[in-house]
Formats: structure tokens, C-alpha cells, sequence
């Protein structure tokens, strides 16, 4: 049985090299009204987080010369950052973000889209520094609310982190990637059945996008259920992809069911000394 402590490492491993994409959820949307992430000439046009890895590699190289160009330009700077973040760039979206927060140190849209990249680095405090100072008490923005949940929740505040999840959902009813990232705040904690149901009602949300549904298919794997995780993962990735998720999955939970067998043995060997 996959315990609450198991489940709690898994999903900081897990959240830990995923969390680019949870708070590119967060925060899409910010940055020409956590940034645009629509349509900007020098490239493709689509929303970031919509684009194939074929289109997000052209988008890094149209983008990469238009930024080269006007690096202090914000809609260039945003998108560039958040294309990086999408390839595993995190290092290079980092000093995009950092140069363009010099260059314009009190605009909201650039300290969000600053935050972003801060906390894909793992940089947590001063992500939530950011990120906290682009909100506006009198205009709150259910982006950022969202994104400051999902770094709280890497530094194991989950109580504030809910809080400012339904804070969040308020101002944006069903927000999929809002009950996405509450969903996996409770994977978190171990409660992968709570976390399935944020999840279930994520999806099914009109405009719940491929994460969110990714999201779900992780949380079906991790308790056990591998033949439907492994349904839900095709939709989004190829055959070999999904195969291999799942495969990664079983491996993991087997380790896991392996060690606590282990444990146990130890611990009746203790008890019968």
C-alpha cells in the first residue's frame, strides 16, 4: 500500500523537477495584461503552454533572435523566458527574467513573470518575494494567488497554500490549473483520493489543458491503478512515452512496497529481541 510518507517524497520529487510546468499554469496570462502567452509576431502565435516540442524549439530560436535584438523588451523577454522554461531551460529563462527585472523594477507583469523563473530554479524565497510583490491588494490577480500557493507548498506551507488556492478560485470559479495545483498540493501530503478528485474536476473543465490531464494520469499511476494511467497519459503523449511513465511508476512502487517489506522484517526482528 502506498503510504502517506511515500506519497509525500514521491510528490516533492516529482513536484520538484515538475514545478516550471505547474506554476507556467499558474501563472500564463500575466505578462501582456503572469504573462501573455498569446500571439506575438516572431513567432508561431499559439499559447505556450499549447505548443508541440517541435513548435516550442522553433518558437526558443525565432524568439532567441528577436530578444537578442531588444532584450528589454517586455512581451519578447516574457515569451522567450517561458518558452526556455517549457524546453528545460530554466538556467537561461532565469537570466532573461533577471535582466529584464533590472531593466523594469516595478512592473507587475515582469515581477511575476521574475517569480516564475525564480522558482523553477528552485530559488523559493525570493520567488515568493517576487511574486508577492506583484500583487496588488486592490487588484488581486487569481494568477498570482495561484502561483504563490504553488511555492508555498514547495516549502511545506500547505495550509497557506490552500488558502490562497480557494482565494484564487474565487476570483476564477473552476480555474483548471488552479484545482490542478490544489490537487497535487495534496499529493503533497499523501492524499492521493483528494488529489484525484481536484484533478477529475480539473479536467473536466473546457479548457483544462495537456498538464492538467498529465497531472491526473500521475495520480491514477501512483495508486497503482496503471492501466488507466497509462490510458490517460496516451491522450497527451505518444505510445512509447505513456509506456514508459508507467513503467517508471510500477519500478518506483516496487522499490517503495520492496523497502517497507524490508522495514518490517527489521521491526519484528527488533520487537522479538
Amino acid at each position: 500500500m502506498f503510504t502517506k510518507r511515500d506519497a509525500n517524497a514521491t510528490g516533492k520529487r516529482w513536484l520538484g523537477t515538475a514545478l516550471a510546468v505547474v506554476l507556467a499554469a499558474s501563472l500564463a496570462g500575466c505578462a501582456n495584461s503572469r504573462m501573455t502567452t498569446g500571439s506575438i509576431n516572431r513567432d508561431s502565435g499559439r499559447a505556450v503552454e499549447h505548443m508541440s516540442a517541435q513548435e516550442l524549439e522553433r518558437a526558443a530560436v525565432s524568439l532567441g533572435d528577436a530578444y537578442a535584438k531588444a532584450p528589454t523588451d517586455k512581451a519578447i523577454a516574457t515569451r522567450y523566458a517561458s518558452v526556455l522554461q517549457m524546453i528545460g531551460k530554466t538556467d537561461q529563462s532565469l537570466a532573461v527574467m533577471r535582466k529584464l527585472a533590472i531593466a523594469h523594477p516595478k512592473e507587475r507583469s515582469v515581477l511575476a513573470a521574475y517569480g516564475k523563473s525564480l522558482a523553477a530554479a528552485g530559488e523559493f524565497e525570493t520567488a515568493l518575494d517576487a511574486i508577492r510583490r506583484a500583487q496588488t491588494p486592490e487588484y488581486p490577480d487569481w494568477k498570482l494567488f495561484s502561483a504563490e500557493a504553488a511555492i508555498l507548498d514547495q516549502l511545506g506551507n500547505s495550509n497557506e497554500a490552500r488558502t490562497l488556492y480557494r482565494k484564487a478560485l474565487d476570483l476564477k470559479p473552476d480555474e483548471p490549473s488552479v484545482l490542478s495545483n490544489l490537487g497535487m498540493s495534496y499529493v503533497l501530503e499523501g492524499d492521493l483520493r483528494t488529489a484525484e478528485t481536484y484533478l477529475r474536476k480539473a479536467v473536466a473543465q473546457r479548457n483544462a489543458d495537456s498538464r492538467v490531464r498529465q497531472n491526473l494520469a500521475l495520480v491514477v499511476g501512483l495508486q497503482g491503478r496503471f492501466e488507466e494511467a497509462e490510458k490517460l497519459a496516451r491522450q497527451e503523449l505518444s505510445t512509447t512515452q505513456a509506456e514508459a511513465n508507467v513503467a517508471y511508476l510500477r519500478s518506483m512502487l516496487a522499490q517503495q512496497n520492496a523497502w517497507n517489506q524490508l522495514k518490517d522484517e527489521e521491526g519484528k526482528k527488533k520487537a522479538a529481541n
